[in-house]
């Protein structure tokens, strides 16, 4: 026997607990959706994946706030920029994207009376798929050097008309104020929060470089692109995060602590956000 034969067994018991959770967790998944049914598991991916969403949004507000400490943030973005890094945000699209589309989809559900569910599920987890292999396409390829007006401003007009024509049948509705705004944050999310990811990396030093974005921030069509984009996230994220709370947390001290913390941390980041869209 060779010193290096051993090394593939070695290398395969590494691997042997990871096999064993993908197991696990595909017998689970399985078992869930014979006994609750698909609907059930695109249910709890949306939930999942919102949360993924909020907290992304979070962390980017918070790097984002070191903007006019230059070499700071420069570090950062160095940082950020490893291999690791690069492939986990391709990674991150997918839930970003997925939770975008199937909010798509419920707003047709819940507010168009739109049926069709299990070909509008088919037809999100394919776009999703087709969305982050152009994404994936798009950070291989390189800058683009897009102009950040030119595509906000069609990007943003198309966001507006969908939410107009949500707000106009929402409006009409019997629910709340808070559950009517989830909706119509929602329509606005559908194109931007995507259009926003794979226009970070159409013109990479537009996200990466602080004196760029300043640059782009003294725009006043960037300042009501980049304030209507994080109030609308961040409301649309700590609303769904609090009914997560009020449909699983008991009544009581708890769910109280929680709804305080969920509030006190969108004030924060909000707070965060319009200083420094405004104060540039």
């Amino acid at each position: 026997m060779t010193p290096s034969q051993p090394m593939p067994k070695r290398r395969a018991e590494a691997y042997l607990p990871l096999r064993g959770i993908a197991r696990h967790l595909k017998r689970t998944l399985r078992r869930l959706a014979q006994s609750r049914g698909g609907p059930y598991l695109i249910a709890w991916a949306h939930r999942i994946t919102g949360i993924l969403l909020a907290l992304y949004v979070g962390f980017h507000i918070v790097t984002l706030s070191t903007l006019h400490h230059a070499e700071r943030f420069s570090a950062q973005m160095r940082f950020y920029g490893f291999f690791l890094f690069v492939f986990l945000e391709w990674v991150l699209a997918l839930p970003v994207i997925f939770h975008a589309l199937n909010g798509g989809r419920l707003i047709l559900y819940e507010v168009f009376g739109n049926r069709r569910d299990d070909t509008l599920i088919k037809w999100a987890c394919a776009l999703s798929a087709i969305y982050v292999l152009l994404l994936g396409l798009v950070m291989i390829i390189g800058s683009q050097a897009v102009s950040a007006a030119f595509f906000w401003l069609y990007t943003a007009a198309a966001a507006a008309g969908v939410t107009y024509i949500a707000l106009c049948r929402i409006r009409r509705s019997g629910a709340g104020t808070a559950w009517k705004l989830q909706r119509i944050t929602g329509a606005y999310l559908l194109l931007m929060v995507p259009a926003h990811l794979l226009f970070m990396h159409l013109n990479p030093s537009l996200g990466h470089d602080a004196r760029v974005i300043i640059e782009r921030l003294r725009n006043p069509l960037m300042k009501l692109v980049d304030l209507t984009l994080v109030l609308s996230v961040l409301y649309h994220g700590a609303y769904g995060i609090w009914a997560i709370g009020q449909d699983y947390l008991p009544p009581g001290s708890l769910r109280k602590a929680f709804d305080a913390l969920v509030l006190g941390l969108v004030a924060w980041l909000s707070w965060i956000g319009m200083r420094l869209a405004i104060a540039i």
